[in-house]
C-alpha cells in the first residue's frame, strides 16, 4: 500500500492581501494629491467688533383709531385723507419705520381697514397690532418729541 505523503505544492488556504492594501494606500495618496489643489481658498473680510456700540432702536410709531373714526399718530390727530402722504414720507425718512396700530373696543372695522390699507400703500411693512391703549409709549413718544 502507498501511504500518503504531504506533497510539496499543497493548495493555498489563505489570501495575502498585503499587495491589496499597498495598492490601496498608493491610491488613496494619489488621490489626496490630485484633489488638493482643487479646493478654492476664498478671501472673507468679517465685521470686527466696534467698541460696544449698537445702533439705536427703532421707535415705534403709533397710530390710535378711536371709536368716532379719528386717526390719532403719534397722539397727534391726522385725517384719513393725510395718512397716506404721511406714512410714506416717513417710510422715506427711515426705510425700518415701525407703527403699531390700536383700535379701541368699538372702533369701526372699516376705520381699521383703512388705516392699514394706508399702510400697505406707503410699503410700511412692520406694523404690529396693540391689544391694549399704548397709554405709557405714547406719553414716552410725546416727550422725546
Amino acid at each position: 500500500m502507498k501511504k500518503f505523503s504531504k506533497s510539496h505544492h499543497g493548495t493555498m488556504n489563505e489570501l495575502n492581501i498585503t499587495p491589496l492594501l499597498d495598492l490601496a494606500f498608493v491610491l488613496l495618496v494619489i488621490f489626496i494629491i490630485a484633489t488638493t489643489p482643487m479646493v478654492n481658498d476664498l478671501d472673507l473680510n468679517l465685521p470686527t467688533k466696534s467698541a460696544g456700540q449698537k445702533p439705536p432702536p427703532d421707535k415705534p410709531n403709533f397710530i390710535v383709531v378711536n371709536r368716532d373714526g379719528g386717526i390719532f399718530l403719534n397722539k397727534k390727530p391726522i385725517a384719513a385723507t393725510n395718512l397716506y402722504a404721511t406714512l410714506r414720507q416717513m417710510k422715506r425718512d427711515n426705510t425700518n419705520t415701525m407703527v403699531v396700530v390700536y383700535g379701541t373696543n368699538s372702533v369701526r372695522y372699516q376705520n381699521m381697514v383703512n388705516v392699514f390699507d394706508a399702510l400697505q400703500r406707503a410699503d410700511v411693512t412692520r406694523v404690529g397690532l396693540a391689544t391694549e391703549f399704548p397709554a405709557t409709549a405714547l406719553n414716552q413718544v410725546q416727550t422725546e418729541n
